[in-house]
């Protein structure tokens, strides 16, 4: 029975873990947000309100998956222009983005 209990703890230290994100620290999240301005606002809008991609507003991505966000933003969407971004962020800067998106950016 203890050998099953610390397991389970074992397990769950595991699973946090995992699902901590390391936030980049503030000049890192300078540079994010401008390649999300910049790089993403190209194709989904200065605003993220749609363009070439899809509208990418708080209320268009409510409902959505963090997780599908996170790999379409890893690997890109094939048959589209998404290209990923994995080759030039790293994971804990995807999930940051996907965050501040899933937050509302820009701020209104």
């Amino acid at each position: 029975m203890k050998v099953y209990r610390h397991a389970v703890v074992l397990a769950a230290l595991l699973l946090i873990c995992a699902t901590t994100v390391a936030a980049p620290d503030a000049p890192r999240q300078a540079q994010l947000e401008h390649l999300l301005a910049q790089d993403c606002g190209a194709c989904h809008g200065l605003h993220m309100t749609g363009g070439l991609g899809p509208e990418l507003t708080r209320a268009a991505l409510a409902g959505k998956s963090r997780d599908s966000l996170i790999a379409t933003v890893t690997h890109g969407r094939t048959g589209t222009a998404m290209p990923g971004w994995a080759p030039l962020l790293g994971a804990d800067d995807i999930r940051w983005l996907v965050d501040l998106l899933l937050q509302g950016y820009p701020a209104p």
